[in-house]
């Protein structure tokens, strides 16, 4: 029975910034003769898009930003120059003491501006938004960590027949023989990873690589296992369990990764940290396991902080989740909504109701199917193309 193997996760938590003031300054046009006293106060500040939200780059992102003279709206016609960082820029005029522009920006953290100028008085407002590239439809991951005898045999049925009831959801089992050390064919597993396999499943090999620690040599023995021995016509790619997220490692997993794509560049690797490592490992596993917890530490999951924003430069599908202790379909429902939204960024994702506790290091739960596997796959489906989500 392959045994769990407990991979650190990253409790991240909102940075608010604050941030200086700062920008490009533009003289006022329009013709208004309500102009302030020498010495008067000129504001602006942001009331569009919201502080530290999440949005889409390739989208028309709706600025607004109101002026004040002296408390009270600056004249219509008054001139806002906004931009987004150091690239796009626009200008915009008040009316009702608003402005308001349309602009795209690079993916990332961005900080955007409006500076007005009235009577030689001027104000910039920042704010602070990340955008993130266009989402692409979620996939399901799933441990596939139980043997086919048993309660096994029957998770391996659910996990079949739940993924040939739903063509429309890319589904992806993690197989793993013996911890991912093996000399020989298990037939059992051979079986039913061909059962799924026609079901129009993907399957990835389980390796673990101890943090980096593991022998790079073992590692690799492991990996030409699976092709050797079970061959490219089941197994897509690997799994590279228990990752670093240090930079320190960083050349360790840079060769795996290398051996790995030089027996075929369409392998895909998913590296499991287990959190958010440094941005580097970007370049070394297609997806990232940046979150692997209970359902309720991944509530509070959040990249908006100066070590984790980087992840949204990278694409949905690049980022997965593996979510324990996720008690029933509704917890399962908001768990996926969670995963889907702009902030979440998580296009690949699992959850189940087993429990694991690290702290304690009890229970396994990779060992079985959650009860409200059909609903999932169901879910997955509707939050995909827009639809209402089932009824639990």
């Amino acid at each position: 029975m392959p045994k769990i193997r407990p991979t650190r996760f990253a409790r991240t938590s909102l940075r608010l910034g604050l941030l200086s003031l700062a920008g490009g300054l533009l003289a006022a046009c329009g013709g208004s003769s309500d102009t302030p006293a020498a010495g008067g106060t000129v504001t602006v500040q942001f009331t569009t898009p919201a502080a530290e939200d999440v949005y889409t780059a390739s989208t028309q992102l709706a600025l607004a930003a109101r002026v004040t003279v002296n408390g009270a709206d600056a004249a219509d016609g008054t001139t806002v120059q906004f931009a987004v960082g150091s690239g796009a820029a626009a200008l915009g005029s008040t009316k009702g003491g608003v402005a308001t522009a349309t602009l795209t920006g690079a993916t990332g953290r961005q900080q955007l501006q409006a500076s007005a100028t009235v009577s030689g008085q001027s104000a910039t407002a920042v704010r602070t938004v990340y955008l993130r590239p266009s989402p692409t439809a979620m996939e399901v991951l799933v441990p596939a960590y139980f043997y086919p005898e048993g309660a096994g045999t029957t998770a391996w049925n659910t996990l079949t027949t739940g993924t040939a009831a739903n063509p429309g959801v890319k589904v992806t089992a993690i197989f793993n023989p013996s911890d991912g050390v093996f000399t020989r064919v298990d037939s059992n597993l051979r079986t039913v990873a061909t059962q799924f396999k026609a079901a129009g499943g993907g399957l990835l090999g389980y390796v673990y690589t101890g943090y980096g620690d593991r022998s790079v040599a073992e590692i690799k023995k492991n990996i030409d296992a699976y092709f050797n021995l079970y061959g490219s016509s089941l197994i897509e790619g690997i799994f590279l369990d228990e990752m670093a997220a240090t930079a320190n490692k960083l050349n360790v997993y840079r060769e795996i990764y290398q051996y790995i794509k030089a027996k075929d560049t369409n392998l895909r690797v998913i590296g499991n940290p287990g959190m958010a490592p440094v941005a580097g490992y970007a370049a070394v596993a297609d997806v990232l396991t940046v979150f692997e917890g209970k359902g309720s530490q991944f509530e509070a999951y959040d990249p908006r902080t100066t070590d984790t924003d980087w992840l949204y430069t990278r694409a949905n599908s690049t980022q997965a989740a593996l979510v324990h202790n996720v008690a029933n379909c509704a917890a399962m429902q908001k768990a996926v909504l969670s995963a889907a939204s702009a902030r979440y960024n998580t296009g690949v994702f699992f959850a189940t109701s087993l429990e694991y506790d690290f702290a304690t290091d009890t229970g396994n739960p990779w060992d079985g199917m959650p009860a409200y596997w059909s609903t999932m796959l169901q879910t997955v489906r509707s939050v995909n193309v827009g639809q209402a989500l089932p009824t639990c």
